[in-house]
């Protein structure tokens, strides 16, 4: 059997369009492979970026390329400099975080004070001013202005008693507990619904004079007949010996005398004044009295 008869017409007319057909694509293979120079593959398939031309290809009006004859010296190659980009420091904590300002500060305009109102009464003086400490009930005049009979005393806040004098005088008697101990004592005038009322002026209470002495030793007698040894703080630690009814410094007289204590009594202002047993430690001090007993004397 032959595969080609030469004296077939179809057989003929087969083989001249099998060759034909065969230079088609030999030709379309062959500008694909030289003649396109689009890209060329490469070993590992990857195709290689080539140097850009110095001149532009030229294009025609029919949108065909042509290209320029391969002469080295019309390429040039591309060189790339690589330079570190250059940021600042930042001049900033980076944990930082952005926090709002305050809210502006309203300042308001101080007002004017309001004028203090004068009180309906008015209170010059007292009499006395001052009194000591630990004395007795005492009697106490207001002067002053516009007083009526509803007005009262107060003395810091407690309500005294008052008697009404005249407009311009009024009167008290303060008991003894308000003046127990040294200070200031508020004294007003107001009435019981405080609709008249006036500012407060102060009576002062100041300490009562104390005996200048130490108890500092005992002489036992018959019959209580003691004699207690004092010794004076302002007079060289002068000792004195003293009886009950003695009088010191013209003022304190010897009212009690015991193991324990010397009680004293300032004849002005009916003051009691108790002076401890106590013993002078100092240098040089003389040793203290002891206590006797009526059979420790000799006996006449």
């Amino acid at each position: 059997m032959k595969f080609f008869d030469p004296n077939n017409p179809n057989e003929k007319k087969k083989a001249i369009i099998a060759g034909v057909l065969g230079l088609g694509a030999i030709g379309v293979l062959g500008y694909a492979l030289f003649g396109g120079g689009s890209s060329k593959p490469t070993n590992n398939g990857v195709a290689k970026a080539t140097p850009t031309p110095a001149r532009q290809i030229n294009r025609t009006t029919n949108n065909q390329t042509q290209s320029q004859p391969d002469d080295p010296s019309l390429f040039r190659p591309i060189v790339l400099t690589s330079h570190p980009l250059g940021a600042p420091e930042p001049n900033r904590n980076i944990f930082s975080y952005y926090e709002p300002p305050p809210p502006p500060v309203k300042v308001e305009t101080p007002r004017a004070p309001s004028p203090t109102p004068t009180p309906p009464l008015n209170v010059t003086s007292l009499a006395p001013a001052s009194v000591y400490a630990r004395t007795a009930d005492f009697s106490l005049q207001v002067s002053g202005d516009k007083f009526t009979p509803a007005v009262r005393i107060t003395m810091d806040g407690r309500e005294l008693p008052t008697r009404f004098v005249n407009a311009q005088q009024i009167a008290t008697t303060v008991p003894a507990d308000l003046i127990a101990s040294p200070g200031t004592r508020s004294v007003v005038v107001r009435t019981s619904d405080n609709s008249l009322y006036s500012l407060p002026v102060s009576l002062n209470v100041t300490p009562p004079p104390v005996p200048n002495f130490n108890y500092i030793g005992l002489i036992g007698k018959p019959r209580f007949n003691d004699i207690a040894v004092l010794q004076d703080k302002s007079n060289n630690k002068e000792l004195r010996n003293v009886v009950r009814g003695d009088v010191l410094g013209g003022r304190f007289r010897v009212t009690s005398i015991s193991e324990k204590e010397v009680v004293l009594t300032d004849t002005q202002l009916k003051i009691n004044h108790k002076l401890p047993f106590t013993v002078d430690n100092s240098p040089g001090a003389n040793q203290p009295y002891r206590p006797r007993a009526a059979e420790d004397e000799p006996m006449l």
